[in-house]
């Protein structure tokens, strides 16, 4: 007999995730510490999880750190077809249990790890976010603990409402009811190096909803997923739900997306590499047993707009943090800003003496504001950016620009000026810490309402975006617009750090499918649903009563 047939369960309204400070003489700075010591004095070796099994298939790459890459934290063993293939039949055979769980069951797992990942691990999975990613305590603080947290806390109560959610009205003699069914088949996701807390909401979001996965990590993240996939299982998550498969993102999905039995893909990552897959899937359509869901989160070219009547202190500084919070690898981070010549003179002393006072280097140093971009190829693409600003007639590098990969790859944060509105560094995406600024006149009371359509039509993206103004009216029209410029719109706040629960995370154009990571609407493409009407008296005549005779 099942115990918990008659039990009723609510999941309490959540909340996020409170922020540890870190600050000197706090107790947590003390356990990162001593973490950040361990873990660096350590080198792990990481399998591949398929069925709940450890497979090690030789074939090896290296975790290190960006800030000194001569360090090897770990060394991972990568994916071949025959493990790829491996992953999607463990994930189709764990399929009928997993969904035929109760709800119920299945989210006490997710709150579960939620509770293990704000005590137990925080300052462990803090760490390896720290040394393998080349983040500093705060941004790994509210990313690899605290969103993550609030991403497993939050999706089970989204969770809930959507169970709850049924027909309002059933006529005479009839039940109506709606079941909100797993997809078909099994969801491939595929997560970026930048942030944890995503490379955890990416497989843990459709595994909520009753979904079979296959996790490919970042070639340059694999540590921190790991790591949550340890703390899964010790949550109680059962073999086969999410198979961790790191390797080859062209061999991985050059066997899951054509597979007939591929159910979805949750991504997130470049607008090259998903265009790619979205092209792979529709040249598929007809082979699939049911239409994949595509889910994707893309790139950025993250915008902030100046009004003349903006707050200088309060732009400097967010400009400062939007930019070059993380060695802007965010694909929310400010990379294009848009200033009146009114303010210029004055905004540029504060950025100079803002930037000056940053601090850079190792993230195991706290007194570092900024540390290294992720790997050489980041590097060197970024450095490139940079000389192409130098060599350029109609740009100059104001702010910055040293590069050095002799110990870590580190660049400095960089300011470019630009006179021409469609410099390179103001369309494409750089993913570093790269501001250009252009600077527009604003003698004219229309000259603002110019570069508002200069700004929605430069870019091909539209994540994020900000407006800085005291006047109301410009903000109104900025709304107005640059409606469709941004999927997160800021006033008077840099265009980074959407929180679970409170700015749904997602953009549209370039930027990916807008599916807002989350919230409730993520969960919704998770999940196929069927309407059951059961009526208890059936009609046992054909013939209706206006066809009686007369």
């Amino acid at each position: 007999m099942n115990l918990l047939n008659n039990a009723v369960f609510t999941v309490p309204v959540p909340t996020n995730e409170p922020n540890l400070s870190y600050a000197p003489g706090t107790v947590e700075r003390t356990r990162l510490k001593e973490a950040l010591a361990e873990m660096s004095a350590q080198k792990i070796e990481i399998p591949l999880l398929i069925g709940g099994q450890e497979v090690r298939t030789g074939k090896l790459g290296q975790v290190v750190m960006p800030h000194d890459h001569k360090h090897v934290l770990a060394t991972y063993h990568m994916a071949g077809e025959a493990e790829i293939n491996q992953a999607i039949e463990a994930a189709m055979a764990a399929k009928t249990a997993w969904g035929a769980l109760r709800w119920e069951e299945r989210a006490a797992i997710f709150l579960k790890a939620a509770e293990l990942l704000s005590g137990k691990y925080r300052f462990k999975m803090n760490a390896a976010s720290m040394l393998s990613t080349s983040k500093s305590a705060w941004q790994a603080e509210i990313d690899a603990t605290c969103e993550l947290i609030d991403f497993l806390r939050f999706n089970v109560w989204y969770a809930e409402q959507i169970y709850r959610e049924q027909p309002p009205i059933s006529s005479k003699g009839v039940w109506n009811a709606l079941q909100q069914r797993p997809l078909e088949g099994f969801v491939l996701a595929v997560a970026p190096f930048n942030f944890t807390a995503i490379a955890g909401n990416l497989p843990t979001a459709p595994a909520i909803m009753g979904n079979t996965i296959l996790l490919k990590p970042a070639s340059s993240c694999v540590y921190t997923p790991y790591l949550l996939m340890q703390i899964l299982k010790e949550a109680g998550l059962p073999d086969g739900v999410i198979n961790f498969v790191p390797g080859s993102g062209a061999q991985i999905g050059g066997l899951c997306l054509p597979h007939r039995d591929l159910g979805g893909v949750h991504f997130t990552g470049s607008t090259k590499v998903f265009q790619n897959m979205w092209q792979t899937i529709g040249n598929n359509i007809p082979n699939y047993k049911s239409y994949p869901r595509i889910v994707g989160e893309t790139g950025g070219k993250d915008f902030i707009v100046a009004h003349k009547s903006a707050n200088l202190r309060q732009l400097s500084t967010a400009i400062v943090r939007g930019a070059f919070e993380y060695q802007g690898q965010k694909c929310s981070a400010a990379s294009r800003a848009y200033i009146p010549q009114s303010l210029w003179p004055a905004l540029r002393k504060e950025l100079e003496q803002d930037i000056a006072r940053i601090k850079m280097g190792p993230p195991s140093d706290f007194g570092n504001f900024f540390n290294a971009v992720i790997d050489q190829a980041a590097f060197d693409n970024v450095r490139k950016f940079i000389d192409y600003a130098n060599a350029a007639s109609d740009a100059q590098v104001i702010i910055g620009g040293g590069c050095d990969d002799s110990v870590g790859y580190f660049i400095e944060p960089t300011v470019i000026l630009t006179d021409n509105p469609h410099f390179r560094t103001l369309e494409e995406e750089i993913f570093g810490p790269v501001m250009t600024i252009y600077v527009y006149a604003d003698e004219k009371e229309a000259d603002f309402a110019a570069l508002l359509d200069l700004c929605d039509q430069t870019s091909p993206y539209a994540l994020t975006g900000a407006v800085f103004a005291r006047e109301r009216s410009a903000i109104s029209l900025a709304l107005t617009k640059l409606e469709n410029a941004a999927g997160n719109f800021y006033i008077n706040d840099k265009p980074t750090g959407a929180v679970v629960g409170q700015q749904p995370f997602g953009g549209a154009r370039a930027s990916g499918t807008n599916d807002k990571a989350g919230a409730r609407i993520n969960l919704l493409r998770w999940v196929s649903p069927r309407t059951i009407k059961e009526t208890f008296e059936a009609a046992e005549d054909f013939v209706y009563p206006f066809m009686a005779e007369e």
